[in-house]
């Protein structure tokens, strides 16, 4: 039997080697990353078109594991396309109309307001800290209850990244090794 392939889809410069996406990527089998043509310079439409085209190069829908501004690309291809995925896994969402957002990254706001179905929503969560400086409990909350996703709060660890110390982060693993043995 196939692997559930798990698509990475990280945010503007990408993830370095010690994010635990990159330490996914190289530690288990199926698991992919999208790659943009310019991760210096994100700009919504071309993110968008990209990552479509990565899920439909794959066998099978996949699990969609997205951090930071790779969120934002998730929920507006979500919003745009119809093409089935497993699950959506939804880490560090950064507020696209918040003081820390950056500046290079343009057309990620508004976000949608709802998110079709599917994934279902017991396949679908949203991870968040309450010391994230491109987002605040509130706004993750609220976007969590509007698309309908499981909101976990992992409490103070800052952008869920390679400077917060999850490592490979094994409580994440967890959530994507339980979908992929659906």
């Amino acid at each position: 039997m196939m692997t559930r392939p798990v698509l990475l889809i990280p945010g503007i410069y990408n993830s370095g080697p010690r994010h635990w996406q990159s330490l996914w990527q190289n530690r288990y089998p199926g698991v992919a990353r999208v790659a943009q043509a310019d991760w210096d310079h994100p700009d919504c439409d071309t993110w968008v078109r990209t990552l479509n085209e990565a899920i439909a190069a794959l066998p099978q829908p996949p699990i969609l594991v997205a951090h930071s501004l790779g969120c934002l690309v998730a929920v507006h291809w979500a919003a745009r396309y119809h093409r089935p995925v497993h699950a959506l896994l939804l880490v560090a969402l950064p507020d696209p109309e918040g003081p820390s957002f950056p500046v290079e990254a343009r057309g990620f706001a508004p976000l949608p307001r709802t998110l079709p179905t599917p994934p279902t929503p017991s396949r679908r969560v949203l991870m968040s800290s309450t010391t994230d400086p491109y987002s605040n409990p509130g706004f993750s909350a609220q976007c969590a209850s509007a698309w309908n996703a499981e909101h976990r709060v992992l409490g103070d660890r800052g952008h869920l990244n390679a400077d917060s110390g999850l490592d490979d982060w094994p409580q994440g693993w967890e959530q994507v090794a339980r979908w992929r043995a659906e």
